[in-house]
């Protein structure tokens, strides 16, 4: 701050200034107040940092104790290590003790900011405003003798207004007296100016009295004052200087101690080796340790059997495949493992710079990329220790069986189409239809058959070669089951398998698909060849006999004509031309409005066909008309149908309902108002039945939906009241 060239004075300067100078003392004094207030609450704050620092240390002692075994040694040491800590927990005591200094420190600091600062500073505030009233009080006294100086000159000014007044009075009684009073008037009146003139002697004395005394107080006494009121202000400052200066002095020190603590600190940090911690847990956990012995081959319970690897023809077709794709893989993945482990290498490199302070990046970043490179690294090189054990366990049992091979040069393809595999002969079907073809000769395969396909591709082949060898492989495939059907050491041949049922619920207990998975041959059934050709359903076929389900003769009291697009929003089916008749199979009792109560034995005519509900609208010969539930009717026999079935796959049981004898008991629940509508399928492609649980389709034909794809690739519909499956990949939602 730049130093004043003359000092100012307020007695010179500002003259008749005492009430402003006074309340600007008055302001600096009360300022001394907020001064020492802002020290006693550092001091507070300074006290409550010191005490948060001594919880802190407390509770972090607390936990170090209780995690001192655990973190020196382990949680299940073979050694107990006694009272001994790890050199990291050495560290961490000597730092918690240094926040226990530091709030010591700060307790002090608190403690002497109230006695050498607040406390000086309010004692000086309550000194200076007692001086700073005291020279009010003197001002008030100087104002008060100089205000009665001054009244004493208006009276006598009064008195000689009076005086003179008189001698006025006087003059005029001496004109107006008559001779023989006149002389005692001019008396009078002479005497009156005597004391007139004294009253004016006395009136003249007191103006200069008064002029004096109000120099003095304007030229001596009011700046002696005000000069006294600018050193008691100057003084207050250089008062609040020293403290300031004491307070910032209190605080490096206690700043200073601080950081001896910190620097102590410092100098413990480095001496916590990371290697003496890992060498305290190995020497309290050394434990004896034998290696898992390595696997071995189990024979199965049920198969006696040696670790002999087969050599069979089939099996060296499976091993030359496998070695071929492990010996083909075995050069990329060493390759791929050299670059991964010079990228790990990189980047340790980089570490190592970052630990020694000549690299500044993020540490944690470029462990991160370590780890996921290292994870990348050993998922490799699995794969590459994987096919080298393969390659040299295929080779040293039977010699490296890959040369010479013609392999196929698959690729795996998704099959948008119906598509047989060309070594087993089975549909390459499901919800993805995946699976392999050659590039060269179109050999198609499962991905299952991939390894047992033999290695003979005849190389690239034109489109109509690939369709000749597709027929040929289509007719070994379908030979091959039948030469390798047969019994083999005394093993009887198992059943044929078939598509198991997959529907989730059907309406009618006796629907043609229940049987789907049926593995023995019941009485009714008839084994049919499968028809080679044609296009091959999305399912897997048997080449072996194949077992019809068991199908209800269709009743033909069921089949209604209908129109072939029904009007959008209808809710019933309209009746046919010729009235339907049936009869009550059971007694039923109305439970609403709507329906109608009947006998068993009744005659009915039908006026609305059941539209899925699960309810027929009849009439009685009453010429009542009501609602009675589907299953308990057994309709007459109508007229074949000309157009698309009224489905009856939603009418319960009703289709077998009076084929079965003695069956006179009614459903224990009627079905249930407002059932969903009937579904319709298109026929994409057209297809020729295989047996007689399938229905042939022509591309457009529709059938009522039943039952959708499942998982095995076929769907239930029905047409002329029977139920037979179809592709499921053949056929659309209409």
């Amino acid at each position: 701050m730049a130093e004043v060239d003359m000092a100012p004075r307020f007695g010179a300067e500002l003259k008749d200034g005492f009430k402003p100078v006074n309340a600007w003392i008055s302001n600096g004094v009360a300022w001394l107040d907020d001064i020492q207030q802002f020290y006693r609450e550092r001091a507070a704050i300074e006290k409550e940092y010191s005490s948060k620092l001594y919880g802190l240390a407390k509770k972090n002692f607390e936990k170090k104790a209780k995690r001192s075994s655990s973190l020196s040694v382990g949680d299940t040491p073979s050694l107990t290590p006694g009272s001994l800590e790890c050199a990291s927990l050495t560290t961490w005591t000597t730092q918690l003790s240094v926040i226990e200094s530091r709030a010591a420190e700060h307790d002090r600091y608190s403690a002497e900011l109230i006695l050498q600062i607040a406390d000086p500073l309010k004692n000086l505030a309550a000194r200076y405003e007692e001086l700073r009233k005291s020279h009010a009080e003197y001002a008030s006294k100087l104002e008060r003798e100089r205000d009665v100086s001054y009244g004493d000159l208006k009276k006598t000014k009064g008195r000689y207004d009076g005086a003179c007044q008189e001698v006025e009075n006087r003059r005029k009684k001496t004109e107006s007296s008559f001779d023989h009073g006149k002389n005692k008037a001019q008396s009078a009146y002479q005497q009156q100016v005597m004391d007139m003139h004294n009253v004016k002697n006395t009136y003249l004395i007191n103006i200069n009295v008064t002029n004096k005394q109000k120099s003095k107080y304007y030229h001596e006494y009011v700046p002696e004052l005000l000069d006294s009121l600018q050193d008691l202000s100057e003084t207050r400052v250089s008062q609040v200087n020293s403290l300031w200066s004491l307070a910032v002095q209190l605080e490096t020190s206690t700043l200073t101690r601080s950081t001896d603590h910190l620097h102590h600190l410092i100098s413990e940090i480095p001496r916590n080796d990371p290697k003496l911690d890992s060498m305290m847990f190995v020497r309290h956990n050394i434990a004896p340790w034998q290696e898992p012995q390595d696997m071995v081959f189990e024979p199965s319970p049920v198969w006696l059997d040696d670790s002999t690897m087969a050599t069979d023809e089939t099996a060296k077709i499976y091993l030359r495949n496998l070695l071929g794709k492990s010996k083909g893989q075995l050069r990329e993945l060493r390759q791929e493992v050299d670059n991964k482990r010079r990228e790990v290498e990189n980047i340790k490199r980089i570490r190592r710079s970052i630990r020694e302070g000549k690299d500044k990046r993020d540490e944690v970043e470029l462990v991160k990329a370590m780890f996921s490179l290292q994870e990348t690294l050993h998922q490799v090189e699995r794969k590459r220790l994987t096919a080298e054990v393969e390659t040299h366990t295929i080779t040293s049992t039977v010699g490296d069986v890959s040369l010479g091979a013609q392999n196929h040069q698959f690729k795996s393809q998704t099959f948008k189409v119906p598509t047989n595999c060309d070594l087993c002969g089975e549909r390459i079907w499901g919800l993805s239809a995946k699976g392999f073809d050659c590039r060269d000769c179109g050999y198609t395969c499962h991905s299952k058959c991939e390894l047992k396909v033999p290695a003979e591709c005849p190389g690239e082949q034109s489109k109509e070669d690939k369709k000749k060898l597709k027929v040929e492989r289509q007719a070994a495939s379908k030979a091959a089951p039948q030469t390798n059907g047969g019994q083999h050491d005394g093993a009887s041949e198992l059943p044929a398998l078939s598509r198991s049922n997959t529907m989730d619920t059907l309406s009618s207990g006796y629907a043609a698909s229940a049987n789907r998975s049926v593995s023995g041959r019941l009485p009714s059934e008839e084994a049919t060849p499968d028809v080679a050709g044609g296009p091959q359903p999305a399912a897997s076929k048997p080449a072996t006999l194949r077992k019809n389900r068991v199908v209800a003769p269709p009743p033909t009291q069921y089949i209604s004509e209908m129109p072939a697009n029904p009007p959008s929003g209808s809710g019933s089916n309209t009746s046919h031309p010729t009235e339907r008749r049936a009869k009550m199979n059971y007694t039923y009792q109305a439970t609403s409005d709507g329906e109608v109560s009947v006998d068993e034995g009744d005659d009915v005519t039908i006026v609305e066909l059941d539209d899925g509900s699960g309810w027929t609208s009849v009439r009685l010969s009453s010429r009542s008309t009501g609602l009675v539930p589907t299953s308990y009717l057994e309709f007459l026999p109508t007229p074949p149908p000309s157009e698309r079935p009224i489905s009856s796959y939603s009418s319960s049981s009703a289709s077998l309902a009076g084929s079965i004898p003695g069956k006179k008991k009614g459903p224990a629940v009627a079905p249930k108002r407002g059932a969903k509508r009937l579904k319709y399928v298109e026929a994409l492609y057209d297809y020729e039945a295989r047996s007689d649980i399938e229905w042939s389709m022509s591309e457009g034909e529709r059938f009522v939906l039943v039952n959708k794809d499942g998982g095995d690739g076929w769907a239930d519909v029905e047409k002329g009241g029977l139920t037979k499956s179809v592709p499921a990949n053949y056929i659309q939602e209409v």
